[in-house]
């Protein structure tokens, strides 16, 4: 079984980008810390939790699709 964790894409920055929002402070609406979200969004996550998920989903008011995105084989 190869390794495909590198077709999965997060689009954190962009998100974050549209609304003029900081790490800092979605970090302080999620509860996630500012370390791993800017591992997210610096896309070299190799795994999220959904509770994590969720939380971002939330806060940005987005949908699971409108962060990541899955690359062609």
């Amino acid at each position: 079984m190869t390794d495909e964790s590198g077709r999965v894409s997060c689009h954190l920055a962009g998100l974050l980008d549209e609304r003029r929002m900081t790490l800092v402070e979605l970090a302080a609406l999620t509860g996630i810390t500012v370390a791993n979200l800017s591992v997210l969004k610096n896309d070299r996550a190799r795994a999220i939790r959904f509770s994590t998920l969720v939380a971002i989903c939330d806060a940005l008011g987005c949908q699971p699709a409108d962060l990541l995105t899955v690359g062609p084989r």
